[in-house]
């Protein structure tokens, strides 16, 4: 992102523009969960969704196509969520789940989920001494927390991870939030699982508009894939450069964009 020149504006700055935007066409709603949908805490388990959030996420879904995109595993951030009938993209989109429960999963993946398992393994055992180091095995994915390690062992953690991974060329690490990502060297990614439930929907640039809202470097992928075709949303109270053409600044931010489009989609819906 270092050669991008400019900041994302402020959202609720741009409202009027936005709105002639949607005028007409179909909101294609996609979220995060940690840092977006609930904020970010100490540890993964920790990340629990509002009653008014997930209220409101229930109720966008009753009036456009709401989709879960997540670092998460699909299962896991399909349980904290606990809504039916939308999407669930988990471990960075490696597996999806439509409104109807069926599940894709990346057939590359799939080849390496047993040796996710396998590195997990050795990564936390690696990790036994550093104390605040968390090895999540996020089933096509490793997330390597380091959130709660102090600031002089943290070269440790990713000492531990660069170090496992020599042994492993089909893997790779990305970075996140106080976070080592550890994925399949795979070309996909958030904006890769974004495009495939575009085309699912059949998406028509002239009738949709996809709209992201995320808080990570991960999220960067499925801004990049908005560009030109619908609006990125970047969670964050640092201003700095982004894919995404907006900035909020936190999850309370995050519910009144919901609200916003919610009360448009009924707009939407009374004159349609």
């Amino acid at each position: 992102m270092s050669d991008l020149e400019f900041p994302p504006m402020n959202f609720f700055d741009e409202l009027e523009k936005i709105q002639q935007r949607i005028k007409g066409k179909r909101v294609l709603l996609f979220l995060d969960y940690d840092g977006t949908l609930t904020p970010i805490v100490k540890t993964p388990d920790l990340a629990v969704i509002s009653s008014e959030m997930r209220e409101l996420v229930r109720q966008a879904s009753q009036v456009t196509t709401v989709s879960i995109v997540s670092g998460r595993a699909t299962d896991d951030v399909r349980e904290k969520v606990g809504i039916k009938g939308i999407f669930y993209a988990g471990s960075h989109g490696f597996e999806i789940v439509d409104p109807h429960g069926r599940v894709t999963i990346n057939e590359e993946a799939k080849k390496v989920k047993s040796v996710i398992a396998e590195v997990h393994t050795k990564l936390s055992k690696k990790l036994e001494e550093v104390r605040g180091a968390l090895v999540e095995n996020v089933k096509y994915t490793i997330s390597c927390h380091y959130r709660l390690v102090s600031d002089k062992d943290v070269h440790l953690v990713e000492f531990a991870v660069n170090k496992v991974l020599q042994d492993y060329p089909s893997l790779r690490k990305t970075d996140g939030k106080k976070v080592f990502e550890i994925r399949p060297r795979i070309d996909w990614d958030k904006g890769k699982a974004v495009e495939w439930i575009m085309d699912y929907l059949g998406y028509d640039r002239k009738k949709d508009l996809p709209v992201y809202v995320g808080d990570d470097t991960t999220d960067e992928d499925a801004f990049r894939v908005l560009k030109g075709r619908g609006i990125g949303i970047f969670v964050s109270n640092d201003i700095r450069p982004s894919e995404a053409e907006y900035i909020v600044n936190d999850t309370s931010d995050v519910r009144r964009i919901l609200k916003f489009f919610l009360e448009t989609a009924k707009e939407v819906a009374k004159k349609s």
